[in-house]
């Protein structure tokens, strides 16, 4: 079929197109809720292949535009959505030139003449922090969907390309795109009370079976740029009766970038960790840029995470245990990773290499192991070691994580979980760095194992609930 006969024939269906979505109600409501919690509210979208508009409609975003090669289709979406910019433009030979946070490409895959050329053309589109999102049918469910054209149940489809998500992401990849995430969902698209929601919320969450779900998805972004742009960096460095290790945590950490400042929080230390501060200050000052932030009445790590990353100027915020357990001196390679574009969120695992006999107790160990497993399968993607004290993010993204904390809950003592959750939720690439976690040598550990291992398993029920029952 030629790019005219294809136009024509959805100039044909344009004004059967939303009686049909009508009639599968159940499906776009899916769609439009998966695509809802992708996106977050006030961001920028583009849809390419946008039909009558209703993505765009329904995600309200704070500049929308959709695009589609058929005049019909977007005549129509102009009328049901006059607030947003609709587009007569071709995905193989994209005219528009404006960048977006996100571009959507729903069931449009299979349609294309040229998956290359249309990914090609993303480039016009898409920056540095953009998500591309896109989803289409599981090759799996052809007979099925092919029987639902027969009975009248699905809107008819010409003949369409059946691509795998492995074809899709090297198609990506050959134009300078990475898949941030991928995966599978809707094992049934109708709607029937109570056994629908159990099926599409619980069951196809499960190993095997999920791979039998209807859609596929895939969230993608640019490739990182060549060469290491110059970032300015802050240092947060939680600290309670660490007197002992405050000029060690100093003297060990080298400058990074164009400017790197160190900024403890002090949870109302009484062992003279304020004074070791100070003196450090005083010691170092026209030389290093040292601050020192009282927590007042907070408590715990997370609020002087919070309260250190509030006063932070740098362009990429680390956060560094002030018990030296992670050696201060694996800092460059947490700039590198995220400066060179490796990663988006780069988390020190302790769990690689041998670690310092006394430096993590057993039990601490098996559950560590095991948080790594769920949170791999949770967030999907690779994470080993979810509470390393070490992890190091642009404040840009920080800033966004904090603007959807609600969407969690904020109980998590920690810090760590709260992050990690948030970046996993702007489908920030997740990176690991191996570090040689090392026994503690001053003060005593913070964490009580069997209290506030209770919490993490409730946080972890809460990213469960929030990011596979979505």
């Amino acid at each position: 079929m030629t790019k005219q006969e294809k136009i024509a024939y959805f100039d044909s269906i344009a004004p059967d197109r939303d009686r049909w979505k009508k009639k599968n109600s159940h499906y776009y409501s899916e769609l439009e809720a998966f695509l809802r919690f992708v996106i977050p509210p006030d961001s920028s979208v583009l849809e390419i292949g946008c039909g009558t508009g209703d993505f765009i409609g329904h995600l309200k975003p704070k500049r929308g535009v959709g695009i589609d090669f058929s005049q019909k289709m977007v005549e129509i979406a102009e009328k049901k959505y006059p607030e947003y910019t609709f587009l007569v433009d071709d995905a193989e030979d994209l005219h528009l030139n404006e960048k977006f946070d996100y571009v959507i490409m729903s069931d449009l895959v299979s349609h294309l003449t040229d998956v290359w050329q249309a990914f090609r053309c993303l480039q016009k589109v898409t920056k540095e922090e953009t998500r591309v999102v896109i989803t289409q049918f599981n090759y799996f469910w052809e007979p099925l969907l092919r029987l639902g054209e027969k009975i009248g149940l699905k809107m008819p489809q010409y003949y369409q390309n059946w691509l795998s998500l492995e074809d899709i992401e090297n198609l990506l990849n050959l134009n300078g795109y990475e898949v941030v995430q991928k995966g599978m969902r809707l094992l049934f698209p109708k709607k029937i009370p109570l056994f629908s929601n159990l099926l599409n919320r619980f069951i196809a969450k499960l190993p095997i079976i999920r791979h039998l779900c209807l859609v596929e998805y895939i969230v993608a972004k640019e490739n990182p740029r060549s060469g290491t742009k110059g970032y300015s960096c802050s240092v947060i460095i939680p600290c309670k009766d660490e007197a002992g290790n405050i000029e060690g945590c100093v003297e060990r950490t080298q400058d990074m970038g164009t400017h790197t400042e160190l900024i403890f929080v002090d949870g109302n230390s009484t062992d003279g960790t304020i004074e070791k501060i100070e003196g450090m200050i005083q010691k170092y000052k026209g030389k290093r840029d040292i601050k020192l932030i009282h927590q007042g009445s907070g408590k715990g790590k997370g609020d002087a995470m919070k309260k250190g990353f509030a006063v932070a100027t740098g362009d990429i915020l680390f956060i560094l245990d002030a018990d030296l357990t992670v050696p201060p001196e694996d800092l460059p390679k947490f700039y590198l990773a995220i400066a060179e574009g490796k990663g988006e969120f780069i988390n020190g695992t302790r769990l690689v290499y041998p670690m310092e006999k006394q430096a993590m107790r057993t039990l601490n160990l098996i559950a560590n192991k095991l948080f790594g497993i769920i949170f791999t399968w949770l967030l999907e993607q690779r994470i080993k070691d979810t509470l390393c004290g070490t992890k190091v993010l642009f404040r840009r993204d920080y800033e966004r994580i904090a603007q959807n904390r609600s969407f969690f809950g904020d109980f998590d003592p920690f810090g760590d979980f709260d992050i990690l959750f948030g970046a996993a939720k702007l489908n920030l690439k997740i990176v690991e760095i191996p570090i040689r976690y090392r026994e503690r040598t001053y003060g005593e550990i913070k964490i009580q194992r069997f209290k506030h291992g209770l919490l993490l398993l409730k946080m972890t029920f809460v990213a469960f609930r929030r990011l596979k029952l979505n």
